[in-house]
């Protein structure tokens, strides 16, 4: 079974995927192909050189992230080339990870998507968990986490699909408002409903 990881900005996610490692369970991570198909010598950083210029790259051959963002911050239509350019090949990578995982004998795989229902990815995985948390906790966390205004954290909170939506589209929902222990008891019981763990 493919099962879809996804929660919003500041819910816990990445939380909960390191619970699922913890089993040894295998996971594809959407944030770490993202990186890994833009290192240095890669055709998607070589893409993105030809269409932004060899500038974005820093010295030591890596894209420079700062730079690009400022590109990308400016002018709409150089987003969606980067996006075009780079999207293609994250689900690519995401796909050949899935797939080998499989190929090694794996019965289970998670795919830890943080956008999965921005991107509409669902077609890639037949089962979602998503992690979520009450809007006062989510708001709490996030300006703590990245030392935010609360209209800051707000503004990055409203880029995505509401955690309501998100619960209302998932096959489990972790509530995590809680305790780390509280979280690992849920995500025991869907793993043991669904047979990952026996």
């Amino acid at each position: 079974m493919i099962i879809g990881l996804t929660g919003s900005i500041a819910s816990g996610k990445s939380t909960v995927a390191k619970m699922i490692q913890s089993y040894s369970l295998p996971i594809v991570d959407a944030d770490l192909v993202a990186r890994q198909v833009v290192e240095p010598g890669s055709p998607t950083l070589e893409k993105i050189a030809e269409a932004f210029g060899q500038e974005v790259l820093s010295e030591d051959g890596t894209m420079d992230r700062a730079k690009v963002g400022s590109i990308i911050f400016r002018d709409e239509s150089m987003r969606q080339q980067l996006n075009a350019i780079i999207h293609p090949a994250i689900r690519e990578e995401m796909i050949r990870q899935r797939d080998e995982f499989i190929s090694y004998g794996e019965k289970n795989v998670f795919m830890d998507i943080p956008l999965l229902f921005e991107s509409k990815l669902e077609h890639f995985v037949e089962k979602i968990i998503v992690v979520s948390v009450s809007e006062e906790v989510q708001l709490q966390r996030l300006m703590a986490r990245n030392s935010l205004t609360e209209e800051e954290a707000k503004t990055r909170i409203a880029t995505q699909i509401p955690v309501k939506e998100k619960e209302a589209l998932a096959h489990a929902v972790i509530h995590n408002n809680g305790t780390l222990e509280d979280t690992a008891i849920q995500l025991q019981n869907i793993l043991y409903e669904w047979n990952v763990l026996k």
